[in-house]
Formats: structure tokens, C-alpha cells, sequence
């Protein structure tokens, strides 16, 4: 069984798609932009842009009883790869606290929806 999720705690979808959806143990989220959901737009520097990501991603995960702990991979799309240094600065410090770190993937895009840097797609489980 599926069921898709939905918070307002985190930007709504640009498209035809959901936040995430919630698969049996599997959470699987949607790449995340650096929309401030209050006032939906995207932060303009590149730092603000990650941390807001992440702070999208984390907001999903808590409306699902989940957290970062429970995070088992991450794909990350960077418009300019000279950030990647930059990004696993803000990335590391986000995921500080967790003992396991997520497999992850980074890749280089020509392009994003909005214009923006960086999109954050996860996967979770609940075991």
C-alpha cells in the first residue's frame, strides 16, 4: 500500500507530483528546492538555498514520523559542481547528529525548475 503525503510545513509541488510518498517502511521524497514555504519563494544565495532544502526535506520527514536518523539515500542535483566543497559544508552540519551517514549521489545539471542551485531528493525507512 501507498499513500502520498502532504504538509504545509514544506513549499506545495510545482507540478503534478507529491511531497513524497510513503510506501510500507519507504518514504520516498520529492527533490526539494530552497522555497521558503511561508512565503513560497526561493532564496536567492546558494547556502541559503541548501539549508532551505534540507529544511523542507527535515519538515516532511517530521510530518511523517520520521527523521534524519532514518535517512538511507540522498541524490543531489548542483547546477555548478565548483559548489560541492560549499555544499558539504551546510550538508555536513545538517546531518551532524546522525550515526550512519545516507548513501548519496551529486550531479551536475545544466538546469533546475525556478532557476535554482541545488534540489534534494531523499529516501527514508522505518525499521
Amino acid at each position: 500500500m501507498k499513500e502520498e503525503v502532504r504538509t504545509d510545513l514544506a513549499p506545495l509541488p510545482l507540478g503534478p507530483y507529491s511531497q513524497a510518498v510513503k510506501a510500507g517502511p519507504f518514504l520516498f521524497l520529492s527533490g526539494q528546492l530552497g522555497i521558503d514555504p511561508t512565503t513560497g519563494k526561493l532564496l536567492e544565495d546558494f547556502r541559503g538555498q541548501v539549508r532551505q532544502a534540507l529544511k523542507n526535506v527535515e519538515s516532511i520527514l517530521v510530518s511523517c514520523g520520521y527523521q534524519k536518523q532514518d535517512v538511507v539515500r540522498v541524490v543531489v542535483y548542483l547546477r555548478d559542481l565548483s559548489l560541492f566543497g560549499e555544499f558539504n559544508e551546510v550538508y555536513t552540519e545538517f546531518f551532524k547528529e546522525v550515526d550512519v551517514k545516507p548513501a548519496r549521489t551529486t550531479v551536475g545539471v545544466e538546469q533546475l525548475p525556478l532557476n535554482a542551485l541545488v534540489e534534494i531528493e531523499v529516501t527514508a525507512i522505518k525499521l
